[in-house]
């Protein structure tokens, strides 16, 4: 008898746990187009910002909807990306493929007072769930997909010129939701710090993630016990202990693996001592 890792077969985690993982297809054949620009997926949902010279304060008025982040493979079937855009990385279904969208963004309120001067607006990503992304995008040259709101090691704020502004939030693809919370705030430039009383508050984004219908890897530590085809009168016995006064009969169904009968164990089941015993 042997006992083998199958490291052909299975892949362990970091901490030897199982685990799923998204895996990237294969580049996408007969591309039916090949995209200069990120599409928006769907239609817009900003955040109105108003700066009320009265009182000194700033407000955000947000929307109510979710966006939806969706793969290219949903919403453009058969399209890609170019490979020298900025974007094609994380984007492309022969890449990351990861699902986005443009929907939610920042505009500034046509019945806004101007901010005084010397003041400038920032925003600030305050938390947001795992995994979702954001990006500064450009679509004109030179063209531009960086990361901003502390995603890639980024800062967490920034500097906003009070133009609409639709940044790229991305998400691996799949069935769950999303949130990030923000806060606009004015800056006094000269000083560097907040004015005090014009700050939104915090005010929240949501998404619902789409998955783009290729399938997810399980991925899991396993042990396997083979031993030769030709031992067809042998029983195979555990014990938790050596020297042990009993043996119990291993019940799992042998299968055939490379020609071999073997019995696929997860790890915490073979913590004993395993033997062959001749049978009657």
């Amino acid at each position: 008898m042997k006992v083998m890792i199958m490291k052909n077969m299975f892949i362990r985690s970091a901490f030897g746990a199982a685990c799923a993982v998204w895996v990237a297809g294969a580049p996408v054949s007969g591309s039916a187009a090949t995209l200069t620009n990120i599409p928006m997926q769907g239609g817009m949902l900003m955040a109105m910002l108003n700066y009320d010279a009265s009182d000194g304060t700033l407000r955000a008025m947000t929307p109510m909807d979710a966006a939806q982040l969706t793969p290219l493979l949903i919403s453009n079937p058969g399209d890609g990306f170019a490979p020298a855009d900025p974007w094609y990385d994380c984007l492309d279904p022969s890449r990351q493929g990861l699902a986005f969208s443009r929907r939610i963004g920042f505009v500034m309120d046509t019945a806004s007072d101007l901010i005084p001067t010397g003041t400038a607006i920032w925003i600030r990503k305050l938390s947001s769930s795992p995994g979702l992304g954001a990006y500064r995008y450009r679509s004109s040259a030179p063209k531009a997909w960086m990361p901003i709101f502390g995603t890639a090691g980024s800062t967490n704020a920034i500097q906003w010129d009070g133009s609409m502004f639709h940044p790229g939030f991305t998400a691996p693809p799949g069935n769950g939701t999303y949130a990030a919370t923000f806060e606009a705030f004015l800056v006094d430039t000269a000083t560097g710090l907040p004015v005090t009383g014009a700050n939104t508050g915090p005010f929240v984004f949501n998404w619902t993630d789409v998955p783009d219908g290729r399938p997810v890897l399980n991925v899991a530590a396993k042990v396997v016990l083979a031993w030769p085809a030709s031992a067809t009168n042998y029983v195979l016995e555990a014990a938790d202990t050596l020297p042990a006064s009993t043996w119990t009969s291993v019940t799992n169904i042998p299968v055939l693996l490379d020609g071999q009968p073997a019995v696929v164990l997860d790890p915490c089941q073979a913590q004993k001592f395993f033997r062959m015993r001749l049978g009657p």
